[in-house]
């Protein structure tokens, strides 16, 4: 199974990336994280890993994409190996620990170098290509908002699960992420996140109606330090265990 995490920037998709791949891991699932936030560098410590050389880079760094990347992207060669499996993938451009592998395509790394493009390229044959074992699971935390749709990546996704927080932004959003999520043939599910008593009816009656809700999450004071103090995500809880069960059913 392939997995697209999306949401608004700081819905907490990371967080939750990083808890749902650790429930896996520890039911006993071979875990492909991929970061493909471009201009997020948390996931990798919530996951206690060191982040890999990119993906990109292997490819020929990404100068050399964006010459692939020139005739349009319909017009890319296909860089890949058409059978590709999680166990072709070069050591050095991943990490792991307990079960869980980290990769990312690509992160900017300073001013002026020019668009993610050539990340989502790649990242986009990848998924493309890669074929899974019965106890793999792929887990992509997406960059913020809706662009990954726009650039096609979550066409080789199986499933897309959007974090929802508190906000006018990313409630207003869980309705667009249905509607793109429809047009490529995808189900979608939602996680609601950062949910206070005052608030959680009215997240339920908002959100429902674009589909289902997997999981309701509180506000957790403990995650939100480890979050800060960039230490790895050790938390467990019956409502992360549930929306792992239930995915598995999907």
């Amino acid at each position: 199974m392939k997995i697209a995490v999306c949401g608004k920037g700081g819905s907490g998709k990371s967080t939750f990336t990083a808890l749902l791949a650790k429930e896996f891991a520890a039911r006993g699932k071979k875990v492909l994280v991929i970061d493909s936030d471009e201009s997020n560098y948390g996931l990798h410590l919530q996951l206690g890993l060191p982040l890999p050389e990119s993906l990109t880079d292997y490819m020929g760094g990404k100068g050399q994409v964006m010459e692939y990347l020139a005739g349009g992207p319909q017009n890319m060669p296909l860089l890949f190996d058409r059978n590709l499996k999680m166990s072709d993938i070069p050591a050095e451009y991943y990490s792991e620990k307990d079960g869980i592998r980290l990769m990312t395509p690509g992160k900017i790394q300073q001013v002026n170098e020019a668009c993610a493009c050539a990340f989502a390229a790649i990242l986009g044959q990848f998924l493309e290509v890669l074929h899974l074992e019965e106890d793999e699971i792929v887990i992509m935390d997406m960059e913020a908002g809706t662009e990954h749709f726009g650039r096609g990546t979550d066409n080789a996704a199986d499933l897309i699960v959007m974090v929802v927080d508190p906000s006018m932004e990313s409630l207003k959003l869980s309705g667009r992420v249905a509607e793109m999520s429809r047009s490529i043939g995808k189900k979608s599910c939602f996680v609601l996140n950062k949910v206070t008593p005052e608030f959680e009816e009215l997240m339920k009656e908002t959100v429902s109606p674009n589909g289902e809700i997997l999981a309701v999450l509180s506000a957790d004071g403990a995650i939100q330090k480890a979050g800060i103090m960039g230490r790895e995500l050790s938390i467990s809880s019956p409502q992360i265990r549930e929306a792992a069960g239930r995915l598995l059913t999907l």
